[in-house]
């Protein structure tokens, strides 16, 4: 219950701070956490290693800070959703690969938007759900419930609902692209632990494949975008091509294929934008971390 208060303090702050000052109170907050949350620190330098296998201890350690100061931005955003406008933010975010996305909703059977976890994706969700069509992010529910109930409702004000990792939530996924709607979702981490081995980055990782599984099943369009900050703290979003998952016949065979085609242009999405990667989340396992 402390993490919750001492989050909601923090937010209350946040949100009434201008953009640039808010921004300065997160370096602030980075700065702590890059010293403090050693073992986050350590989960992250590892997942950074096996990105980059070429990079320098140094090269990796600064990435690692630079990490830290953009995922402390990006919760600045989330805190200040609550006084946010669609209007305001639309001039924040650039758009690449629109004509991607148009294909993909022009199937008429929604759209599946697979990513990694980086970037603000509340800006793109809002803009999207607010002049294309109704957004909803799949997610991991968080802890405690009262901080879980805080996101959705702040999310729920710009349009954008929150559906949780679980039966239920993915029921609720099934319906929202019935109705032709927008469904976000990260597949980097197995958070359920019910995913498929599969190479990432070289070496074998649990990764979900239940957005395959629907699209194999449902003809759901999958489209692979990819949210990162600029400089000067405006966005960009990129939508790459999407994939028409086709079914032979082989289930088993079909999901690994569909999933390592998304897994590929992560890896891509990941390795262009290292520093935007926020996974400080063991994800090999036998992997050495120290802290």
């Amino acid at each position: 219950m402390w993490q919750y208060r001492g989050f909601r303090a923090l937010q209350w702050v946040m949100e009434r701070l201008p953009r640039g000052l808010a921004y300065a109170l997160a370096i602030v907050v980075a700065r702590l956490a890059y010293r403090l949350a050693r073992k986050a620190r350590a989960a992250l330098e590892a997942n950074l290693r096996m990105a980059l296998p070429e990079a320098s201890e140094a090269e990796i350690q600064h990435v690692s800070w630079r990490n830290f100061r953009n995922h402390s931005k990006a919760y600045a955003d989330l805190m200040q959703l609550p006084r946010a406008r669609v209007d305001s933010l639309r001039t924040l975010l650039r758009i690449e690969g629109r004509e991607n996305l148009e294909a993909a909703l022009a199937a008429g059977k929604g759209v599946l938007v697979v990513s990694a976890h980086m970037g603000s994706w509340e800006v793109a969700a809002a803009i999207w759900s607010a002049t294309i069509t109704p957004v909803s992010l799949f997610a991991e529910e968080l802890e405690p419930a009262e901080l879980f109930d805080w996101y959705r409702t702040t999310r729920a004000r710009l349009g954008i609902s929150v559906l949780p990792l679980n039966q239920q939530g993915l029921r609720q996924v099934i319906q929202a692209l019935e109705q032709g709607e927008m469904v976000v979702t990260a597949i980097d981490r197995d958070i359920l632990g019910t995913g498929i081995v599969l190479p990432f980055f070289g070496r074998p990782a649990k990764i979900p494949n239940g957005v395959a599984a629907i699209a194999l099943r449902r003809g759901v369009p999958l489209l692979p975008v990819s949210i990162f900050r600029l400089p000067g703290d405006s966005y960009q979003a990129v939508g790459y091509p999407p994939i028409f998952a086709a079914p032979t016949g082989d289930r088993a065979a079909d999901e690994r294929r569909v999933t390592e085609l998304l897994v590929r242009r992560m890896e891509e999405i990941i390795r262009a934008h290292p520093d935007q990667w926020h996974m400080p989340h063991r994800l090999w396992e036998g992997e050495k971390i120290a802290g």
